[in-house]
């Protein structure tokens, strides 16, 4: 009977131990598949215990990992910075009995190092002493990098937010306010601390106070615009700051959404403008006295024109008629042509200063010329190639035996259009996209230039918008560099030339502009109206049916001048009246065939004349030749649309003269 108790009694042992044996064997596996490292550490014998792989996860072989069970030498692979606050937290479980809690830096076997975080407890003898203390290790190192991280972008915002001088701001719909930092009330000259902001109310319902009553509707609807997604909020707006001064606030801000479209979050800043606005009031003033001052010297150029051109009409209206007496001797006709060139040279160097003026006005001229568009595309390409490179996009060009075409241009403008286009397939490219220049023939007349990018392209809804000066189809709100107007001028510069300028678009494909201009084989050169040869041609009348002049002029010189051509042509009579009032009287009452006016006229000036003459029946149907000193651009301008059948200007040009009288009389 005894036997048998004994005989189950092993049994029961047996499977206890078996059971037990099964438990330290499934505890193992947990241990070394966790990834953490178990330790006990007996304080009497200075042995360390690890479980779990935790050493060999760091690259330790085991006999590297039986030199580190000995607790003094683990110290060796903390690091050094780390000692004093590992050694501290230690002191401080033994002295309080609390779980150990620390974490630090751990040497690797390649000599880097890892975060651990170590949280441990002790057991203790019966006078208190630890004597056993056991833990977990655990590799916390990609925690730890992500909160330097974090705190480095947060220093590194914080550092922006400074260097900026923004205020910033923010409303949460949960809270229902607004926060405003201390900046904000510092650009409008407050303190945080100051009663006005302290007094208890809501901070937007002082914000609201301070700002200019003109524009506090404009700052409503343009919050509103925005929460219901209408619109980006970007708006400058005035505050009445402290001690009443006005300050001006550029306002941005974003807010978020939730899946039912409702604003749950809005964050901005504000930037001073103040100074920018009192810097653009400034030019403001500027450009006006600048304007006065153009204006004045345009008033003075045009007088001085005037003055100028009335004797030159005299010397080169008598030299010319020279031409038509065959009695002169060879030595008097070079004589003459001596006088007549040295007056063309005057008046071209008259027409040079207008023409300054008129460059100093913002017109812009062109000079038209045979432009080998080859040339032109080498040259832009040296200009972009490091901007290209910078990007990693390739520049090419695909002539199509094109290379040798000439196309009537202004060579630099033509350049500068050729490089606002590649600079910007470049600018809104993918990085190592492609840009490719081409060459074609649309006509035969024709020569089309393009510039084809791979980049995202132009969403269809916005490409109305393209030559809208100052429109970046939103990116303004990209690193993407730019004012918005370089399209703006191509267009201009384009159409200047007599081309034109057009683009296609597909998103998520690219975008392709393109230049047509004329083939310079169709294109004749305008001659220069200054004589520059000695030999003169005198133009000679086609007609020789009798017509009638009326001549209306109050210069003596002007009239003798014309009295004298005319009498050398049997079948022309002149009619003259020195005042407008006589002149219209005599169209009326003579019915001549044509009627040259002057414009400077004593009591009614030539355009009052002439609204006159076309509006009076009698009168309407006869064509009237505009002769004057003002040759001001605006001044021909104003003459042609006035309903002149020509507007000519003194001094006049005899063979002009002719060639309008052929004209109006030629059968």
């Amino acid at each position: 009977m005894n036997k048998d108790i004994s005989i189950k009694a092993d049994l029961r042992e047996s499977n206890d131990i078996e059971v037990l044996r099964e438990t330290v064997s499934r505890f193992q596996r947990m241990f070394n598949g966790s990834g953490y490292g178990f330790w006990e550490w007996n304080l009497v014998t200075q042995r360390l215990d690890w479980s779990g792989g935790f050493w060999e996860r760091l690259g330790y072989n085991k006999e590297e990992e039986e030199h580190i069970c000995n607790a003094n030498y683990v110290w060796a692979y903390i690091h050094p910075e780390d000692h004093q606050i590992s050694a501290d937290a230690m002191r401080e479980h033994f002295r309080t009995g609390k779980p150990f809690h620390c974490a630090y830096r751990v040497l690797k076997k390649n000599g880097e190092y890892i975060w651990t975080e170590v949280r441990a407890d002790s057991i203790r003898d019966e006078n208190g002493r630890a004597i056993l203390m056991s833990g977990v290790s655990f590799d916390v190192t990609a925690l730890k990098n992500a909160e330097a991280a974090l705190r480095e972008s947060e220093s590194r915002q914080e550092r922006i937010i400074q260097s900026s001088n923004d205020g910033i701001w923010e409303w949460y719909a949960d809270k229902g306010g607004f926060h405003f930092s201390s900046r904000c009330w510092e650009l409008i000259g407050f303190d945080a601390h100051d009663d006005e902001i302290t007094k208890g109310e809501d901070k937007l319902i002082v914000w609201r106070k301070l700002i200019h009553p003109q524009d506090l509707a404009k700052f409503d609807q343009a919050l509103a615009d925005h929460l219901a997604g209408k619109a980006p909020f970007d708006m400058e707006y005035r505050l009445i700051g402290k001690n009443k001064q006005v300050h001006w606030v550029r306002a941005r801000g974003r807010a978020s959404f939730n899946p039912e479209g409702k604003p749950t979050r809005m964050s901005g800043a504000n930037m001073d403008v103040t100074q920018i606005k009192l810097a653009e009031e400034r030019v403001m003033q500027a450009k006006v006295a600048a304007e006065k001052a153009n204006q004045a010297k345009s008033e003075f150029l045009s007088s001085m024109s005037h003055e100028l051109r009335t004797p030159l009409n005299a010397i080169l209206g008598y030299a010319q008629l020279f031409e038509y007496d065959l009695n002169l001797t060879q030595q008097q006709m070079a004589n003459m042509r001596e006088i007549r060139k040295a007056g063309d040279h005057l008046l071209q160097l008259i027409n040079d200063v207008l023409d300054l003026a008129k460059i100093e006005s913002g017109k812009m001229t062109v000079s038209l010329e045979p432009v080998l568009v080859s040339r032109i595309i080498n040259e832009a390409f040296t200009l972009v190639q490091t901007q290209a490179d910078t990007r990693g996009i390739r520049l090419y060009a695909t002539m199509d035996s094109l290379e040798n075409h000439y196309v009537i241009a202004d060579n630099v403008r033509y350049k500068q259009a050729l490089i606002n286009l590649l600079s910007n397939a470049v600018k809104y490219n993918n990085m190592g996209g492609e840009v490719e220049v081409k060459l074609a023939l649309v006509t035969p007349k024709i020569l089309r230039l393009s510039v084809r990018d791979n980049g995202k392209g132009i969403p269809a809804n916005r490409q109305a918008e393209v030559f809208q000066p100052f429109n970046r189809l939103n990116a303004e709100f990209s690193k993407i560099e730019g004012s918005g107007v370089g399209l703006v001028i191509t267009k201009q510069l384009v159409e200047m030339m007599h081309g034109h300028l057009d683009f296609d678009s597909t998103e998520g494909k690219g975008t392709e502009f393109w230049i047509d201009l004329p083939i310079a084989s169709e294109w004749n050169q305008q001659q220069t109206d200054i004589i520059k040869s000695a030999a003169y041609t005198p133009t000679q009348l086609a007609f020789s049916t009798t017509k009638n002049v009326l001549y209306i002029e109050d210069n003596p010189t002007n009239i003798r001048l014309l009295q004298q051509f005319f009498e050398r042509h049997s079948c022309l009579t002149l009619d003259i009246a020195e005042e407008p009032f006589i002149g219209i009287y005599k169209a009326r009452s003579t019915q001549p065939d044509l009627i040259i006016l002057d414009i400077n006229l004593p009591g009614m000036d030539g355009f009052e004349a002439m609204n006159v003459l076309q509006n009076d029946p009698m009168t309407k149907h006869i064509p009237v030749v505009g002769l004057s000193a003002n040759a001001m651009p605006y001044d021909i301008e104003r003459g042609i649309k006035s309903g002149f059948f020509e507007y000519l200007t003194k001094p006049v040009d005899i063979n002009k003269l002719i060639e309008t009288l052929n004209r109006i009389f030629m059968p």
